[in-house]
């Protein structure tokens, strides 16, 4: 038993580590490339793994019927939209912030869950949305002023979540009876690669890109730590206590802002704090919520 609790808990500081990491990985990358340039071949690479496991080590099985409609529906929301609006958005924010608007996705989860549905809005939720908007404002103020973000790359960012939102309620809603973990997952981001594929060719600059160590590293590190690994330790999280994992989430933004810190030097202050502690706050009002339901 006490082994069993080691490993969870291992388990998830290294899950909250590489996920919060994922915005740092971001912000290096575009350094050297263009934003597409940068995820698009992440997307191809974690994909081929990702099947490569699923059929030719598990051999299971394909997809078939509206399942491919599934997976292509899931990948398009999830990978193309989700993260192809997230990285352009990179470009005028800094780590840090990126990494505090990815922890408050349960909010808009549940936000987007309640309209999906179409169930009335819960006190709780409109709460838990104000106290994480105001606390990416607050992280966000001493940034704005020194040009680490942009109303505009906030606003990309934020936007991004909601499509996530669409996506995870997509999958919920969906059937997906015997298909392995690993199928899905390969599947929707190859199709949410090819999706966005001819979009980095039609932005493409060969001025504008340098495909360097730096490229190279940031892109091996988001296609295996961020999309393989990191996953996998969630499920690994999910199957043992979903609430319990969830919490582990709520370790993101402070590992994020640790991170860009040291690799990014982006600032650190009363207001970093405080704005992480808004959007803690606002993330277990509605873990709360979700667990007595």
């Amino acid at each position: 038993m006490e082994n069993r609790r080691i490993q969870l808990i291992v388990a998830g500081i290294v899950f909250a580590f590489l996920w919060a990491s994922a915005a740092a990985a971001t912000k290096l990358g575009l350094r050297a490339v263009q934003p597409f340039v940068l995820f698009v071949p992440r997307f191809f690479l974690a994909a081929g793994i990702m099947l490569f496991l699923s059929h030719g080590v598990l051999k299971k099985r394909l997809p078939r019927g509206k399942e491919w409609k599934q997976v292509a529906v899931y990948g398009l929301f999830n990978v193309s939209l989700y993260l192809g609006i997230y990285v352009v958005g990179m470009m005028e924010v800094s780590a840090g912030l990126g990494a505090l608007a990815t922890a408050t996705n349960p909010v808009f989860i549940s936000l987007m869950s309640s309209i999906w549905l179409r169930r009335p809005l819960q006190p709780v939720t409109i709460l838990s949305l104000a106290l994480c908007m105001a606390g990416i404002g607050v992280a966000a103020w001493p940034l704005l002023a020194d040009s680490y973000a942009t109303p505009l790359g906030l606003g990309l960012v934020l936007f991004s979540m909601i499509t996530y939102s669409i996506g995870a309620l997509y999958f919920t809603a969906s059937k997906w009876g015997d298909l392995h973990i690993f199928t899905i997952n390969g599947w929707q981001t190859l199709f949410g690669g090819i999706f966005l594929f001819p979009v980095m060719i039609g932005w493409y600059e060969p001025a504008a890109n340098d495909f360097n160590m730096l490229w190279l590293l940031s892109m091996l590190w988001l296609a295996g730590p961020v999309s393989i690994v990191a996953v996998l330790l969630w499920l690994f999280l999910l199957k043992d206590n979903p609430v319990k994992a969830s919490f582990w989430l709520f370790l993101c933004p402070v590992f994020g802002f640790a991170i860009s810190a040291v690799l990014m030097g982006e600032p650190l202050s009363w207001w970093t704090f405080a704005g992480v502690m808004l959007v803690v706050g606002g993330l277990y009002l509605v873990q709360r919520a979700r667990d007595k339901s």
